[in-house]
């Protein structure tokens, strides 16, 4: 009785798995369909999904992101290693004309250049082996998110028939992040630069265009030179923290905060500046945790990457470069 349990489970489970492939294959003449109507050459579409395969673990990672919760004070030294620091001081070095001339272009320091590369992909060494339309497909035909993902596999097709990067070398994360800033392919579209004058934008192997790339989506995205992130503060005892966050009515000049009675991490006054600045007080853990002061280039960080301790890594980085 056991064996022919057995043997019928299997069999379940062969079909199941039959029925799911039928369905992918079907999904994915979809894709191609809206492919054509969108304008993708009929020779990128061939190649782009040829032998192009459900990817289960993908859709495993996107449901199963980390639930353990680390604190700040546990979370920025294992973002922001010494080893890491010591890294991101030499490429700042070695690259650093490079750096400078994409920096003044763009109106971004460099060494938030190089921390977003830095904390991203550890400097290029790691960018996902994923074929991008195999994820991207397989995240689709998952349905929870499915028109986020099936816009980012026609802008996936779209990077292809541009002819940036080949099919066999297009690959990425298991949520079809891309190349050494690990771009989605729409950020691609919009962001991507030809850093080394070649024609192609390459964010995968160039540097010239890793660097431009990221300069280039901060500048887009309302980065001001003139200034740094934010700062490390303290604040009185008593304190309502209730007027944190990053809202239009939680920010304050710099002025007003220091008359609220907060100071630098280290006790002393907050700096007066010719030109008063916006801030916003945020506590990502709690009031009793790290709190701090941060400007509109940190607001712009949280559009790259909306998790608050992504940005305060970049930040601490980009710090710890110049030090």
């Amino acid at each position: 009785m056991k064996k022919i349990w057995s043997v019928a489970l299997s069999f379940t489970i062969a079909s199941s798995a039959f029925a799911n492939d039928a369905s992918f294959n079907s999904y994915i003449e979809g894709l191609k369909k809206e492919a054509r109507s969108n304008g993708i050459s009929e020779r990128t579409i061939q190649e782009a999904f040829a032998g192009v395969s459900h990817r289960p673990k993908a859709v495993t990672a996107d449901k199963n992101q980390p639930e353990k919760r680390l604190t700040l004070d546990e979370y920025i030294p294992r973002a922001v290693p010494d080893w890491k620091v010591k890294q991101a001081k030499a490429l700042y070095e070695k690259h650093y004309q490079e750096l400078q001339s994409i920096g003044l272009a763009y109106g971004v320091q460099p060494r938030f250049i190089v921390a977003l590369w830095g904390v991203e992909s550890n400097f290029g060494k790691f960018t996902g082996n994923y074929k991008v339309i195999d994820a991207l497909s397989t995240l689709a035909f998952d349905g929870r998110r499915e028109a986020f993902f099936r816009k980012e596999t026609m802008a996936a097709l779209e990077i292809l028939d541009q002819g940036h990067i080949k099919v066999e070398d297009f690959k990425g994360s298991w949520a079809g992040a891309m190349g050494q800033c690990q771009f989605m392919p729409s950020s691609f579209l919009s962001f991507a630069k030809d850093g080394s004058g070649d024609g192609r934008k390459d964010i995968w192997n160039s540097e010239a265009d890793v660097f431009a790339s990221a300069a280039n989506y901060l500048h887009q995205s309302g980065w001001n030179d003139s200034f740094t992130w934010g700062r490390q503060v303290k604040l009185p005892k008593g304190f309502d923290t209730s007027v944190q966050g990053r809202g239009e009515a939680q920010g304050k000049y710099l002025s007003e905060w220091n008359k609220m009675g907060i100071t630098r991490y280290d006790g002393k006054p907050l700096p007066k500046l010719k030109h008063d600045i916006k801030a916003w007080l945020i506590a990502p853990d709690d009031a009793n945790g790290r709190v701090y002061l941060v400007y509109n280039n940190y607001n712009v960080l949280m559009k790259w990457n909306r998790s608050y301790y992504f940005a305060l890594a970049v930040s601490h980085l980009a710090d710890r470069i110049v030090l």
